[in-house]
């Protein structure tokens, strides 16, 4: 049974059509998951009554939530090329187009607009942290969870790892993804949660649902790595 002492990890990770809940009511399931259910629904304003009934109806199927996976069943190896495939390589494509537009619609509108230069400075620090941040998982984190994988699976030694053990890098990216929520957070103030003004233009409105979608995909990514991927692996490697 879900209550509001139950952490909202526990919650995201038992009930996975839950995050698309969360974010409708802007309660942060990643970064802020180790906080009891009933104090992240007071920060948001919301009841927390309320939203374990909404969380209720979503566990008996009244979500019509439109992916069904269950992350939970997935192997880690598996878990990883969704992340590899769907988050990163979104992120990457993304950072870049955003980028762009960031540029064009300050140049044209920074001057009625001069918010849009924090925006820009903002997602060039998001970018600055996310690029090196993808690059160290992909090169050194993931490929060791997938031996370590591997070595459980036939019965193998535990591979070698240049870290110590896998919670010194978890750690590491954790606190990455802790930063980059902070940056999310300055992002959807600084652009009143992502609503164009009325004289924005079309390339206006298109930023700023690019910016809320790159948000959206963004917690959908920490959440996996941080509430499922991480303590998954941290519990084969003690194991």
């Amino acid at each position: 049974m879900i209550n509001s002492e139950m952490t909202v990890r526990e919650v995201a990770t038992h009930v996975p059509e839950s995050t698309r809940l969360f974010e409708s009511l802007k309660i942060d399931y990643c970064c802020g998951g180790k906080r009891p259910l009933g104090e992240a629904c007071q920060s948001a304003g919301v009841e927390v009554e309320n939203v374990i009934a909404m969380l209720a109806v979503l566990r008996r199927g009244g979500g019509n939530a439109t992916d069904t996976t269950d992350f939970q069943e997935l192997s880690l190896t598996a878990l990883i090329t969704h992340i590899l495939e769907t988050h990163h390589t979104f992120t990457k494509s993304e950072m870049d187009r955003l980028t762009a537009l960031i540029d064009k619609v300050r140049g044209v509108h920074g001057v009625n607009h001069p918010e849009l230069f924090k925006v820009a400075d903002l997602f060039k620090r998001l970018c600055a942290d996310l690029r090196p941040h993808m690059f160290k998982e992909e090169q050194v984190l993931f490929p060791y969870i997938v031996r370590l994988e591997e070595a459980s699976t036939h019965n193998q030694p535990r591979p070698f790892a240049p870290f110590g053990t896998v919670n010194n890098p978890v750690r590491m990216m954790e606190r990455e993804h802790e930063t980059a929520g902070t940056i999310l957070h300055e992002l959807r103030a600084t652009t009143s949660d992502y609503q164009a003004p009325t004289d924005g233009c079309f390339s206006y409105q298109t930023l700023y649902r690019g910016l809320a979608d790159f948000e959206k995909d963004l917690y959908q990514h920490i959440h996996l790595e941080n509430n499922i991927l991480f303590p998954k692996a941290i519990e084969l490697e003690a194991r």
